[in-house]
């Protein structure tokens, strides 16, 4: 019974790809996905890639439609990006719980309390937030980017976590918001010495979004795109994952000879996984749901982003 089930779902899984290629290039489409999207949706991507990558895949691609495979901001980053184009997601309810643990008013009340610092907004924020912004950063280039500003304290906003993280590299003083990402936040010491204890020979790669103590037991500490890399470029053989289980996709591409343990069961954004191949074909047959920045709130985040873009 199983297999037949598993038959079946490879089969409609053809026929939805099949659909999903004849209405992209009926609608100039291009479809970008990020790493923790489910394995199908990375399957059909033209880009594959964390929020830095694809936000530049955004802003350069000649495609009239971007279907953005990811949650609602990665969607509004693209639009700011690419004013011109229609971006449509597969599922609005694709939320991100960080980027709604701040808003507009709380960040303006935190900026008068502290009149000279420069706002550094993680990626992982809503258009309206980034508009209160001065640059945005994302885990992969955001110490580069706390380095290229030009003052003394910066407010650091949503990620506590990475906000610490990257405050051990730098001498500024660093204002930092209390939000965090439920899923990395959700894994535990406990999780990764068990994890250890079980594959002595596997080195622990971690993304700086989960716990600082967490963060401190990594072999190496890096973004999701970081720890591909690094993974792929690695002698060790064995690793076990401290990040979101999508990323498991591109691992087993890149080193099929590898063996990838993920720290805990738990590691699955379930805003990440709502999308899949019939909603996929459903918005690009209706162009909706599509994503709407008011012109003034994009103008304003959209400094930000290109800030961002222009820091190497």
């Amino acid at each position: 019974m199983e297999a037949l089930a598993l038959e079946r779902k490879a089969e409609q899984n053809k026929l939805l790809k099949e659909r999903i290629m004849e209405l992209k290039k009926e609608r100039n489409a291009i479809i970008l996905a990020h790493y923790y999207q489910r394995d199908e949706i990375q399957e059909i991507a033209d880009f594959r890639g964390d929020s830095f990558l694809l936000a530049q895949k955004a802003a350069e691609t000649d495609a009239d439609v971007i279907v953005f495979c990811g949650v609602h901001f990665m969607g509004e980053s693209a639009k700011i990006l690419a004013p011109g184009k229609t971006v449509i997601i597969p599922d609005e309810r694709a939320g991100c719980p960080m980027a709604d643990m701040v808003n507009v008013d709380g960040l303006r009340a935190l900026k008068q309390q502290h009149p000279n610092a420069k706002v550094v907004a993680y990626i992982n924020t809503s258009a309206e937030v980034k508009s209160e912004t001065d640059i945005c950063c994302t885990s992969a280039n955001a110490r580069k980017v706390i380095e290229s500003i030009d003052a003394e304290e910066i407010i650091w906003v949503p990620d506590k976590n990475l906000g610490d993280y990257v405050s051990k590299f730098t001498n500024k003083k660093m204002i930092i918001w209390e939000g965090y990402c439920n899923t990395h936040d959700m894994l535990t010491v406990k999780d990764v010495e068990e994890m250890k204890a079980a594959h002595p020979n596997a080195q622990f790669v971690v993304h700086p979004e989960c716990r600082p103590e967490v963060v401190q037991l990594g072999d190496f500490v890096g973004s999701t795109t970081a720890i591909i890399k690094y993974c792929r470029e690695s002698e060790c053989q064995e690793f076990i994952v401290g990040t979101e289980d999508g990323t498991g996709y591109q691992l087993r591409i890149d080193s099929p000879d590898k063996t990838f343990h993920f720290a805990t069961k738990y590691l699955v954004c379930p805003n990440m996984k709502v999308n899949n191949l019939k909603k996929v074909v459903r918005c690009l047959e209706t162009m909706q749901p599509e994503i709407y920045v008011t012109p003034e709130t994009a103008e304003k985040a959209r400094l930000s982003l290109e800030r961002m873009l222009q820091v190497k």
